[in-house]
């Protein structure tokens, strides 16, 4: 069983994703005429002047912020510093690269995913991947497997991971037993979860923009007091990124390993054109109501995680002095090390109290898509929803004391295979983004609010909910 799981981790992570995610990005770049670069203001425009909700959905900046809780993990701390000692200072700029061009792959999945989106039994808005695959490619089997992938991919097992990293991180930092932070936050995630999705979206409209506003002032403090040192920093990283300076690098690889390692850094970090995010955008109420107008939302989530968060990271460790080619400290330790050198002692308990909230988010976060895909599979509600709220807990507490190769690997090849249909999905349905994106900037250009008329597509009549875009058959 082991081989057979490693082998389609291999064959996911090595080669159909790296280079499907980094392909689908470039393809959505270039089909939408650049759209992240030519309307890079209206991303900001759009979340700015979003303040729309109804009693079926959440705001557009809560649907942002969910997503942003389950993009913005470890991985931001621990993973660029993993990048950094495998691939060297280069990886950073790759990292760059795909983020700006994976913007153009989160906004196509996630205007899919508002523009197929449907009610629950409850008549709260649901959709993403599994529903617009159903429903847009006529192809509901490939949505149920998608459903299930997901379920236990972000709903289970990567709640595991991220327990225990929190607990890692609080017993080196506070000396608190492993299993004691488990069993404190599971307490905390029933106290969330057990709300529903709108608790969630709540929850993480304080967290979310406090955790990160906060590592990025400490970033931005570390910046100032090393002004002098940073164009050399920056020199570096592009240097390094093709080659100038890769004999003197002492990273084995030189470019490749750069590329390699900066691209899977901003491919698993950001998530997008994995399917994540897409089950939240759908639960937005749209503001403008303009399928497009979520998508360029959570476009944005992509430039926050990846060219914010992520840089602010390595702006720290490469400004510290304590990093080396080819050291051998890696991850949150690396982290720890470099941020203790700018602010002393203290550096250790931030970085444990910043991989708490960012982990502590996730799990949430990654619950919401979890529900979501119940939902899917016709159990959104009642037993089912309560069945999965319980085995997330004990999945947190199980993470927090030990970690199981062999299930994190089984979540890897669950989410491979998850991340490849949806990929093949909203290629498939690039037609449909494109038509939509330029009535979208048509309407703006023309002094208008952007506002989604389902008459002027009649391919899609019978394909999408009218109960939830009446507004604009009337």
């Amino acid at each position: 069983m082991d081989a057979i799981i490693n082998f389609l981790n291999t064959i996911f992570w090595g080669y159909v994703l790296i280079y499907g995610l980094l392909a689908v990005g470039v393809f959505f770049t270039v089909r939408l005429g650049f759209l992240q670069f030519r309307h890079f203001p209206e991303f900001f425009r759009v979340l700015r002047a979003s303040r729309e909700t109804d009693r079926a959905g959440i705001t557009p900046l809560q649907a942002l912020t969910v997503s942003l809780a389950s993009r913005v993990g470890t991985g931001n701390l621990a993973g660029v510093a993993v990048a950094l000692t495998l691939g060297g200072p280069g990886a950073i700029f790759w990292m760059w690269m795909v983020a700006l061009v994976g913007m153009a792959t989160a906004y196509a999945e996630s205007t899919l995913a508002q523009l197929y989106k449907t009610r629950n039994a409850e008549g709260n808005y649901r959709g993403g991947p599994a529903f617009y695959i159903a429903r847009g490619l006529g192809l509901p089997w490939a949505g149920g497997i998608f459903s299930v992938c997901l379920i236990l991919s972000f709903g289970l097992v990567f709640n595991a991971v991220q327990a225990n990293s929190i607990a890692g991180a609080v017993e080196t930092a506070f000396g608190l037993p492993t299993w004691a932070c488990g069993v404190l936050l599971a307490v905390l995630t029933a106290v969330v979860i057990f709300g529903g999705i709108k608790q969630i979206a709540r929850v993480a409209e304080i967290v979310v923009p406090f955790m990160a506003v906060a590592y990025l002032l400490v970033a931005i403090f570390v910046i100032i007091f090393n002004i002098t040192a940073l164009p050399g920093v920056i020199g570096m990283i592009i240097g390094n990124a093709f080659g100038v300076q890769e004999a003197a690098g002492g990273v084995t690889g030189g470019l490749a390993a750069a590329m390699l390692n900066g691209v899977k850094r901003g491919l698993f970090s950001n998530e997008a054109g994995m399917g994540s995010a897409p089950n939240i955008a759908a639960v937005a109420t749209p503001d403008p109501h303009h399928p497009s107008s979520q998508g360029l939302v959570q476009g944005l989530g992509v430039f926050i995680d990846t060219l914010l968060i992520c840089s602010a990271t390595a702006f720290m460790i490469l400004l510290s002095g304590v990093y080396t080619p080819g050291m051998e400290t890696t991850g949150t330790e690396l982290t720890q090390q470099a941020l203790s050198a700018h602010i002393g002692g203290a550096g250790i308990y931030f970085v444990a109290i910043a991989i708490f909230f960012f982990a502590f988010t996730s799990i949430i976060g990654n619950y919401s898509y979890a529900e979501n895909a119940l939902t899917f599979l016709g159990a959104g509600t009642g037993v089912p929803v309560m069945i999965m709220r319980i085995g997330v807990l004990l999945m947190v507490i199980w993470g927090s004391m030990q970690s199981v190769a062999t299930v994190f690997n089984t979540a890897d090849a669950s989410m491979g295979l998850m991340a490849t249909i949806n990929l093949i999905a909203i290629v498939a349905l690039s037609g449909t983004v494109v038509k939509l994106t330029k009535d979208y900037f048509a309407q703006r250009k023309a002094g208008q609010v952007p506002t989604f008329h389902a008459a002027d597509y009649e391919e899609l009549k019978g394909h999408i909910d009218d109960t939830i875009w009446h507004r604009d058959n009337a």
